[in-house]
């Protein structure tokens, strides 16, 4: 288990999946965090529970794709809890599908506003919070959709999520020697409300389970189990990476 006691953590897209398990998670491991996504009930229930269970956390519910929820996560990191150490930037949504001809231009600009545009945001304002506090590990959640494996009807959302392992490569190279790490989680299947919403009947979930190398799909808390290895600093040395958690997914033809 990686400890993050006295570290401060914004998580985004925390509402369900793997946004409100890694909060929870980070919240035991001992990081004060910041959550964030749009359904202000289920923000408010997760607050609930990491108190309840001895944790602490913040709500900021809101828009990733409007500038001033990606700048009042990191104030809300700063003033309630006096700085930042940790952003898990997870929010993410699959608006529309469709054969590249026929993917509306309003559906690919949504896809790549809430996959990427959103992402780019919160790092902008949470990159002076961390230069400001030393240092810092940025976490994105991507997809091997896109990088190792090309999904039919993905095309905007395979693009956004590629482009975050661009956006990843260049916060590393730019602030590096400033102790700010930027890591890109590429997961695999994972049983969230967005899987099932790809995975909506049982033989399609069989098949997409079949595709990976251990023969299921994972769990949020496993993702989040990863992306509280980045954060901490058990993974001091990693940055600029695109780090496969994905089940063998993209190297199984069995």
């Amino acid at each position: 288990m990686y400890a993050l006691k006295d570290k401060v953590a914004v998580v985004t897209g925390a509402s369900s999946g793997i946004g409100q398990a890694a909060a929870r998670l980070f919240a035991r491991l001992g990081a004060k965090v910041v959550v964030s996504a749009r359904r202000e009930a289920e923000l408010a229930a997760l607050v609930a529970a990491i108190q309840a269970e001895g944790g602490e956390a913040c709500a900021v519910p809101g828009d990733v794709c409007d500038e001033a929820t990606a700048a009042a996560l990191t104030t809300a990191a700063e003033e309630r809890f006096g700085g930042l150490d940790i952003a898990f930037n997870n929010a993410g949504a699959i608006p529309e599908t469709a054969p590249t001809p026929d993917l509306s231009v309003a559906g690919w600009k949504q896809t790549l506003d809430i996959n990427l545009t959103g992402a780019f945001l919160c790092a902008k304002h949470q990159i002076p919070a961390m230069q400001r506090r030393g240092g810092g590990s940025i976490v994105f959640t991507s997809t091997f959709v896109g990088h190792t494996v090309g999904f039919p009807g993905m095309a905007a959302y395979a693009s956004a999520k590629a482009g975050l392992i661009g956006l990843t490569q260049v916060i590393a190279a730019e602030f590096g020697a400033q102790n700010i790490r930027a890591n890109a989680l590429l997961c695999g299947g994972v049983d969230t409300p967005m899987g099932r919403a790809v995975a909506d009947t049982p033989e399609t979930l069989a098949f997409v389970s079949g595709l990976h190398a251990l023969k299921r799909i994972a769990q949020p808390e496993e993702i989040a189990q990863a992306a509280a290895f980045l954060a901490s600093d058990a993974a001091g040395f990693m940055t600029g990476t695109a780090t496969l958690v994905d089940g063998g997914v993209s190297i199984c033809r069995t």
